[in-house]
């Protein structure tokens, strides 16, 4: 067969014009200077979220001088629970090197921030060989801190000890939140909110004049004593019920909300219970067997297996 003729090649420029005189023609281009801002704005859209997740969570593992030098940054508690994770993971895959920093998890133990000593208690929990970490999550139970508690108690199961159980029934029970203090609700959060430790539940208005005038402060230091108090929950989880309202006079000591515990939370507890949990503790165990829809599926099925466990034990003690 005979091929094209050159005339009649596709792509002729004469055969397009005269085949078709509608042609319309080609689009303007996108100017350098666009094409430039595109590539830019798309880099960033693309980089931006792994940047911001490295410099603002615990993924970006520090070299071990840097892991030192995090633990002793106090003007940064947040580069210590940073390090504490690191020293967690590596004693997770029993990386020996980690017993050099087991000093300083013993060390923040008592560290002044509440979020520290909860993760230090958390890590502690990763080796149960050490006889000064089981001493100080020993101590740790007295903690002023219910989360510090709980994270204590449950640490000590994988030692074998079952001190902390009182702990770990209490991480099964809704908390109370109170009023710190007499004075006029701002603001408050919504009942089924779901909350994190230190969320915020409400705001107080409290008015300090009245100790003002006790002390002998001047006028104008008593008209400018009025003060604005954040009730905050000290658990993660979700608020059950608000006993107050915005407008509202509440007095000191007064509740303010219920607070019940994250399905996490809840899920830690009942499986530390399977271990070491008591027939006193069934009470607190019973609701979550329930099919309501704020109990999950997993921590009910837990709640059942951590029963028949006690059971079983009692049976046969």
């Amino acid at each position: 067969m005979a091929g094209p003729t050159s005339s009649s090649q596709a792509g002729d420029p004469a055969d397009i014009v005269a085949g078709d005189s509608s042609a319309k023609s080609p689009r303007p281009r996108m100017s350098a200077r666009n094409r430039l801002l595109f590539f830019v704005t798309a880099w960033l859209v693309v980089l931006m979220p792994p940047l911001f997740w490295c410099n603002t969570w615990f993924r970006r593992a520090p070299p071990g001088t840097r892991i030192t030098q995090y633990l002793k940054d106090e003007k940064h508690p947040r580069h210590i629970q940073h390090a504490l994770v690191q020293i967690g993971e590596r004693m997770g895959r029993h990386d020996a090197v980690v017993t050099r920093w087991y000093p300083e998890l013993i060390r923040l133990a008592a560290h002044p921030v509440e979020e520290v000593r909860n993760t230090d208690a958390w890590v502690m929990g990763q080796d149960t060989s050490s006889a000064g970490f089981h001493e100080t999550l020993l101590r740790m139970l007295q903690d002023s801190s219910e989360m510090v508690r709980g994270n204590a108690a449950l640490s000590l199961v994988r030692f074998g000890d079952a001190t902390g159980r009182p702990q770990i029934v209490a991480l099964l029970q809704p908390a109370r939140i109170l009023a710190s203090a007499s004075g006029r609700v701002l603001d408050t959060d919504k009942v089924g909110t779901v909350i994190h430790q230190g969320g915020l539940i409400a705001k107080l208005q409290v008015d300090r004049s009245a100790v003002a005038r006790e002390n002998d402060r001047s006028g104008d230091a008593a008209k400018n004593d009025q003060q604005t108090i954040e009730i905050r929950s000290p658990i993660s989880g979700r608020i059950r019920t608000l006993s107050v309202a915005a407008g509202a006079t509440v007095t000191a000591r007064a509740e303010v909300a219920i607070v019940d515990p994250s399905d996490d939370q809840v899920w830690e507890a009942l499986r530390a219970l399977y271990l070491i949990g008591e027939p006193d503790d069934l009470p607190a165990i019973r609701p979550y067997e329930r099919e309501l829809p704020e109990v999950s599926g997993r921590v009910r099925q837990q709640a059942l297996l951590t029963e028949k466990a006690i059971r079983d034990r009692s049976a046969h003690p």
